[in-house]
């Protein structure tokens, strides 16, 4: 399987996540099955972010209403390992709830995108990249 994703919109992603080191920063993805179309910032408000990551559930369920009324369907969220690899760690696994989501993990200057195939396990998809001009919103 395949994932498209502007190389505007993910170079937005990977400034973000230089920019900001010290913790880990979430937002959520917005798309069909096969493009990320745009991405929101969320607050991060794990109790430990500079080692986990929990979407602020206000602008979860407001996306999810959102897209019930019509609006860009949320198909997964962004995240950063500020310090590790662009892969699901642990942490990750046990988050992960088996519905095929895409988990968009940043770590410095690499991206890679999953799938969530079951509960607690990944599917690598393969990130490609295109020149059609997306870019951050404010979902």
């Amino acid at each position: 399987m395949r994932l498209e994703i502007s190389s505007a919109l993910l170079a937005g992603l990977l400034a973000e996540v230089r920019a900001t080191p010290d913790r880990e920063i979430c937002g959520l993805l917005f798309g069909t099955t096969y493009r990320i179309e745009a991405a929101a910032a969320c607050a991060n408000v794990a109790p430990a972010p500079a080692r986990a990551f929990e979407i602020d559930p206000v602008a979860l369920f407001a996306a999810h209403r959102r897209a019930r009324a019509g609006g860009p369907a949320v198909i997964g969220h962004y995240h950063s390992h500020p310090s590790g690899r662009a892969e699901p760690s642990a942490t990750d696994a046990a988050s992960a709830m088996g519905d095929g989501a895409v988990w968009l993990i940043l770590a410095g200057h690499e991206a890679r995108a999953w799938r969530t195939a079951r509960a607690g396990a990944f599917e690598g998809v393969a990130l490609v990249t295109t020149s059609s001009s997306s870019g951050p919103s404010s979902g």
